[in-house]
């Protein structure tokens, strides 16, 4: 029997979370549906504000808008936000340092703006239905306003399937999408229009300068970006992983909360996962007090379904699943509010990936050159590329896309081909829906934004436009930490912080092979050298081992039968059968198994939660 993962009806106190509202032709209902109050309004009542999220800087901006004669009757940084709109009208979202999803109404101008931050850090969904617009934090919220059960958007499982995520607003349910970041959206006359006030845009601003100035500046920047996020009316913690990204945070966190700094960590019973002796080197470095969860098999299977109904979406790796259970520990410690190092890799060139473009490039140019498996051994110290088999699958990995080097995705054409082959287990039904690939949809969104970047940059790009906000920031972060009430924050994705590593060369990112040169550089004071000079390890969690255990097999699996493959129909049976068998047998599972056998079963999970059991108006249980 599949455990059941549950849900309130519309009629249930607090069902929505966060903030939703429908928009017909007529009027206006608002409502705060998390709180149960009303919106907050200017002096006359004539804009209104529903907001999840942060504003790190209404410090500054409540004093500015003082002096210029506003009056606040709260002190929270909400109402800034509808001032700022009296001065400055749409553009008032570029003055905000923050994370967020804004609704406004203008009563005045019968006019709904929807707002999403810069990076996608806060999600913000929304729909058409019977001529009003509906929109709101989470899909559940939005799908029993509906009529019926949402279909499944074949076109955005197909993109999921390749890149880790949909392209675009797209979403998993047909007819629901999502604003995208730096978007803002606006109602009005029910007209719909979406413009971008901000993008990942890249320029020679601090090229020349040199490396002692650039750090002196990036460490300002870092403490000031860290210093705003600190704010909060309750104790506020920080993830601890032993990488240098957190590292790096934990120290400039310390310099505000030398006596109290408190930290938490995640780590695996499987040690190839386990980076723990990191941790403590850093935490007797600072002295923190530390708390570890130790995450086991059991503990990602038996947490797999419900983790799903946070995230919404299928997904590849198990990743996320631990990542919820850290944060139900921060919770239970007492804390709502921790700071993350997620971003660095992003803004600084921190990804294996940046590493890979540029020695496939060299590939590119010298065909011939003897150095070719030298490279290999240099990104990858620890394969054994000795042996033949492993050097042939190297080279054919790497060298997906060598005729090609000027590509604007030439970057991630080895990745993406690898995890598309999770699509040979769709049905011939999926297959003949599919009218447009996965790489056109996402040519025909970024290519132009593209252009004139180069090969660095280009990569830099997909990863801060794509799997960041698609997956990284949602699925493994915002799903994973509001599951338990959590709020995360990022210093590293500060507009400010963005917008000055964007302008330096890419050869500050990355010198050679050595990635976040720039950030090492600046930081080598205040972490030990051993992190700073530690060879990057991606933060992974175990995947098929989770759900094919020693003690039995997890109850999800009964997804992975052949009575719901075929009454859901997005797999052949056959195939999804053959894969599992292998599983069962025991017989050597690949990187390919791991994420196919994880992304069908979390497509199966989807499909059960939202669509067949939401689907049953008659289900009405706790959530």
């Amino acid at each position: 029997m599949i455990s059941q993962i549950t849900h309130r009806g519309p009629d249930d106190e607090g069902y929505f979370s966060d903030f939703g509202i429908c928009l017909g032709h007529a009027r206006l209902s608002i409502i705060d549906l998390d709180s149960g109050h009303q919106p907050i309004a200017n002096e006359d009542k004539s804009i209104h504000v529903v907001f999840n999220g942060e504003i790190f800087n209404y410090i500054e901006l409540r004093s500015d808008l003082i002096k210029s004669g506003h009056h606040f009757s709260t002190h929270s940084d909400t109402e800034v936000i509808v001032h700022l709109y009296e001065d400055y009208g749409d553009d008032f979202v570029r003055l905000l340092n923050g994370q967020f999803s804004i609704a406004l109404w203008d009563a005045n101008k019968q006019k709904l703006l929807l707002v999403r931050d810069r990076v996608g850090i806060v999600p913000l969904f929304y729909t058409r239905f019977n001529n009003s617009l509906i929109f709101a934090s989470e899909i559940k919220a939005i799908i029993p306003v509906l009529n019926s059960s949402p279909s499944i958007n074949v076109h955005a499982l197909d993109q999921i399937m390749t890149f880790w995520n949909s392209v675009g607003q797209e979403t998993i349910f047909e007819g629901i999408y999502e604003l995208e970041p730096g978007n803002m959206m606006v109602f009005q006359g029910g007209d719909m229009t979406i413009f971008q006030y901000w993008e990942w845009e890249f320029s020679d601003a601090h090229y020349g300068e040199s490396d002692h100035n650039l750090a002196g500046q990036l460490e300002d920047l870092l403490d000031d970006a860290t210093r705003i996020r600190l704010r909060a009316d309750v104790p506020v913690g920080a993830y601890l992983s032993g990488g240098l990204d957190s590292s790096v945070l934990t120290a400039l966190v310390h310099r505000y909360k030398k006596d109290n700094l408190r930290t938490f960590s995640i780590g695996f019973d499987d040690k190839s996962f386990d980076e723990s002796d990191y941790q403590k080197e850093m935490i007797e470095h600072l002295g923190s007090d530390h708390s570890h969860l130790s995450c086991t098999y059991r503990d990602i299977s038996d947490s797999f379904l419900q983790s799903l109904w946070n995230i919404e979406a299928p997904i590849l790796r198990t990743a996320p699943v631990p990542m919820g259970l850290l944060s139900g520990m921060v919770r239970e410690q007492g804390y709502k509010v921790v700071l993350t190092g997620e971003g660095a890799d992003e803004v600084f060139g921190g990804y294996d990936i940046f590493k890979e473009t540029k020695i496939r490039q060299f590939w590119a140019k010298n065909p011939d050159s003897s150095f070719r498996a030298a490279l290999l051994k240099k990104l990858y110290p620890y394969l054994n590329i000795s042996q033949p088999q492993a050097l042939v699958y190297l080279k054919s990995f790497f060298g997906a896309g060598l005729d090609d080097p000027s590509s604007l995705f030439f970057s991630h054409i080895p990745r993406w081909l690898t995890t598309a082959k999770t699509k040979a287990f769709f049905s011939e039904d999926i297959n003949a829906q599919l009218s447009k690939s996965a790489v056109d949809s996402m040519s025909e969104r970024f290519a132009p934004a593209m252009s004139n970047m180069d090969a660095f940059q280009k990569a830099q790009f997909i990863e801060s436009r794509m799997l960041m906000p698609g997956y990284l920031l949602s699925s493994q972060g915002d799903r994973m930490l509001m599951k338990n009430s959590v709020e995360g924050r990022f210093p590293f994705l500060d507009h400010r912080v963005i917008e000055f590593a964007n302008g330096m060369h890419p050869t500050k990112k990355m010198k050679v092979l050595n990635e976040k040169y720039l950030l090492k550089f600046a930081m080598r004071k205040h972490v030990p050298e051993k992190i700073i000079n530690r060879f990057k390890q991606p933060y992974r969690a175990p995947d098929i081992p989770a759900f094919f255990r020693d003690d039995g097999e997890s109850d999800v699996t009964e997804l992975l039968g052949s009575e719901y493959i075929k009454k859901y129909g997005f797999f052949d049976d056959k195939k999804v059968s053959r894969l599992v068998e292998k599983i069962r047998r025991g017989r050597a599972t690949s990187y390919k198994d791991n994420m196919a056998l994880v992304g069908i079963l979390s497509t199966q999970a989807v499909n059960y939660l939202f669509v067949e059991q939401m689907g049953n108006r008659e289900t009405i249980v706790k959530h």
